[in-house]
């Protein structure tokens, strides 16, 4: 192959493992007996569906008597209005004490508080009522159920169910201290070319390197090293409107993005390992093989960087490197673009980048 230095989009590969955006508890809000469960336990879930249903007669039946209070206050707070006014009218014409005025003012503002606080008993009443439905507050697929059907739930036992959302998936992975001072050293070498804004997109490849439709973005890089790990946690949230990736879920994710600038890569097969050293064979003068020294950066997809050795124009033997001698008379055929980046494992969209 003839070598030509050129921008080539570099990836890096990390095994990670999903995580459910939104992983909710369902937990009961009162006590009471559970009536019925009503989803399937596994399945999906929309918000708002009923997941299950507590005994609501007891609840009904407190309802039913603060409604009762709260009408008994009512009409008390309207015969101390009634007693109020009349004595508004009598005590300026000297035909009731002030006391007694004072009294019924005193009576009419009980009445009033005892009518505020009925009221806010219903309200808490209508509010356990409806904790005796629980649903789903998400869009998500359900876990098993904790209690059985008939199972008396209170504060101690109170988890029901979880309900995960699936869509977006969150996808997480570390990133040594090396690795990423290896990446920024390169950017700052100039070696390495970051995408526009920092963005990178991540490539989610499932079992056998099966490529997941969907391209996520990275929403999360953590300031913080972890001295037990000695990582850095990066997350990336990717859409997942099919349900196919679920939580908890071990992928690999390849962030994309990032270019090397006027890079020379060759085919791995290309470049031999010597005493302390790598090596390939160029054509030299008169058609010739001739043995030169390199010195190789990182390896990306199925070809190594040199980073020097080697200059634009010169020629590279690619196949047939193991039966080499130097100065062995060769004869050359140069591959295709189209050939060497297929051996190079780069589409010819991206090697074109």
């Amino acid at each position: 192959m003839k070598i030509s230095a050129r921008d080539v989009p570099v990836s890096v590969t990390f095994v990670a493992r999903t995580e459910s955006s939104q992983n909710v508890e369902i937990n009961a809000r009162v006590a009471g007996y559970l009536d019925s469960k009503n989803y399937t336990e596994g399945g999906p879930v929309k918000k708002g569906q009923t997941l299950f249903v507590l005994d609501q007669r007891p609840f009904k039946a407190s309802l039913d008597s603060a409604r009762a209070q709260l009408a008994n206050t009512q009409a008390a707070l309207e015969t101390a209005r009634l007693t109020l006014r009349r004595y508004q009218e009598l005590t300026p014409r000297g035909a009731a004490a002030q006391s007694d005025l004072d009294k019924a003012t005193g009576t009419y503002q009980q009445a009033q508080a005892s009518v505020k606080q009925a009221q806010a008993a219903v309200t808490q009443a209508e509010l356990n009522l409806s904790y005796t439905t629980i649903t789903s507050p998400v869009d998500g697929v359900s876990g098993m159920a904790t209690p059985s059907v008939g199972t008396y739930i209170s504060s101690s036992n109170s988890k029901m169910t979880t309900v995960a959302t699936l869509s977006p998936m969150w996808v997480n992975f570390s990133v040594s201290e090396s690795q990423r001072q290896q990446q920024e050293a390169a950017v700052r070498k100039g070696l390495q070319r970051p995408p526009p804004n920092g963005m990178y997109q991540a490539e989610i490849l499932l079992g056998e390197g099966q490529k997941y439709g969907q391209t996520g973005k990275i929403t999360f890089a953590s300031p913080f090293y972890d001295s037990n790990t000695g990582t850095f946690m990066v997350r990336a949230s990717v859409a997942n409107p099919d349900g196919v990736l679920m939580p908890n879920q071990y992928v690999n994710v390849r962030l994309t993005g990032a270019v090397r600038p006027n890079a020379i890569l060759l085919p791995l097969q290309a470049v031999q390992q010597g005493a302390g050293s790598n090596y390939v064979w160029v054509v030299g003068k008169n058609g010739r093989s001739e043995y030169r020294t390199v010195v190789v950066g990182p390896w990306q997809s199925q070809g190594w960087f040199i980073d020097s050795g080697l200059k634009a124009g010169e020629q590279v033997v690619v196949d047939g490197v193991a039966t080499l001698r130097p100065d062995t008379p060769l004869k050359v055929k140069l591959l295709s673009q189209a050939e060497i980046d297929k051996q190079l494992g780069l589409a010819p969209a991206a090697a074109q980048h």
